[in-house]
């Protein structure tokens, strides 16, 4: 069955004009997408009953990765007030800071983020890339000693460092089961000798992650944003498209695109395939059940 036969439209291009696009996140009750270009600091909609872009606001302080909540509510990671913000899915345009401290210490620049289902905590990577310059941020000195993944419960309000077991860590998504949390690590851009581009997988323990394990390495380019659809497919970030990998971590086919993908999301059906790519945004129509037949 060769992979092919699973990619059920040709990519299309939905959304353009833009410097960086990130933070994809599938919006079920407006049947919309969000997604940030962060080095105008602006996040946009992209509304597919009516095929056109539209602004929610110029002013988003830098937002990168977007999460849509089980609420509906949205959550960011802004590399310019170097927090996470919360923003109601019945105003997009007003952001609430909710976590930007570790022991007092402000965090780096959170890039992206998930929320784990079964228990609505929040979970989001630290590296430094919106602190290193002012292109996507503002340039400023690290105030932690490292680049954590975070764990946080916005019932207790506590923020834990689930694992410090990763030197860049970047996109992140859990398995179907919400066991397993996938980690991109891209240590190579500030390492380039000796920096790394793969993806770990962890085991999910309460707010903590144990027994990291690569299970994927990217030859070209470096590990970003991700998804996952249902049957346990994961859909990686890199600069020659999409890398489509089996649950069992297998590569099974590549979604080529002509701009480096930051990240990428389904609709809420796992039939659209929405990818972020550079300056770009991009659809594409998938027939996820036999892709999962593949491995």
């Amino acid at each position: 069955m060769p992979f092919s036969e699973a990619i059920v439209s040709p990519l299309r291009r939905v959304s353009e004009g833009h410097i960086w696009c990130e933070g994809a996140a599938w919006l079920p009750h407006s049947n919309q997408l969000l997604f940030s270009d962060v080095k105008k600091g602006a996040l946009h909609l992209y509304d597919v009953d009516t095929q056109s872009t539209l602004l929610v606001t110029d002013q988003s302080n830098y937002a990168n990765g977007n999460c849509t909540l089980s609420s509906g509510d949205v959550i960011s990671c802004e590399h310019g007030r170097r927090c996470i913000s919360l923003r109601s899915k019945d105003n997009l345009a007003i952001a609430k800071v909710i976590i930007e401290k570790l022991d007092g210490k402000r965090l780096n620049s959170p890039n992206d983020l998930v929320e784990r289902k079964s228990d609505q905590t929040i979970w989001f990577t630290d590296p430094p890339y919106g602190i290193i310059s002012d292109d996507e941020g503002f340039k400023s000195e690290s105030q932690i000693v490292g680049c954590y993944v975070y764990c946080y419960d916005p019932k207790t309000e506590q923020l834990t460092i689930a694992t410090t077991d990763v030197q860049r860590p970047n996109g992140l998504v859990f398995s179907p089961d919400e066991s397993i949390l996938y980690v991109a690590d891209m240590s190579i851009v500030d390492f380039p000798t000796q920096g790394l581009k793969h993806l770990k997988a962890f085991d999910v323990n309460g707010s903590t992650l144990s027994n990291g394990r690569l299970v994927y390495e990217v030859e070209h380019g470096i590990p970003d944003g991700m998804t996952v659809d249902q049957f346990g497919t994961l859909y990686l970030s890199s600069s020659e498209g999409i890398l489509v990998l089996s649950k069992e971590m297998q590569l099974l086919g590549k979604i080529a695109t002509t701009e480096t993908v930051s990240n990428c999301t389904f609709d809420s059906a796992e039939k659209t395939l929405y990818i972020t790519a550079s300056t770009s945004v991009y659809a594409i129509d998938i027939d996820t059940a036999y892709l999962s037949k593949l491995s």
